[in-house]
């Protein structure tokens, strides 16, 4: 029964369930919020190899920035409707931006 279901199950399932649509782009909300780090890589992984298996792009909105440095080529900092900065992880990452760095600061990063 779906209720009887893991987070982690769940969101795989979701996942299933929009590749039978042979989608071009795949919109991702919060992948990985709600999961231990263990099912949280895993997750990772798995919008990894979607991307690469089937050929999508990925739209991936979150506040996790391990999920964020690991499944993105590129990413924008959004803060109060307004882009701040949009490059590669590295890019975003070594800024002197005072409110992406206290962003930055409260996440974990691996």
């Amino acid at each position: 029964m779906p209720a009887d279901l893991s987070g982690g199950q769940r969101k795989r399932i979701g996942i299933a369930r929009t590749l039978i649509l042979k989608p071009e782009i795949m919109l991702y909300d919060e992948p990985t919020s709600g999961l231990d780090p263990t099912t949280s890589a895993e997750i990772n992984a798995l919008i990894n190899e979607v991307q690469e298996r089937y050929n999508t792009s990925s739209v991936i909105i979150t506040h996790d920035l391990t999920c964020a440095k690991n499944t993105c080529n590129r990413i924008a900092i959004l803060i109060e409707g307004t882009f701040l900065k949009v490059g590669t992880f590295e890019e975003v990452f070594n800024t002197d931006d005072e409110q992406i760095t206290n962003f930055f600061s409260y996440n974990f990063i691996q």
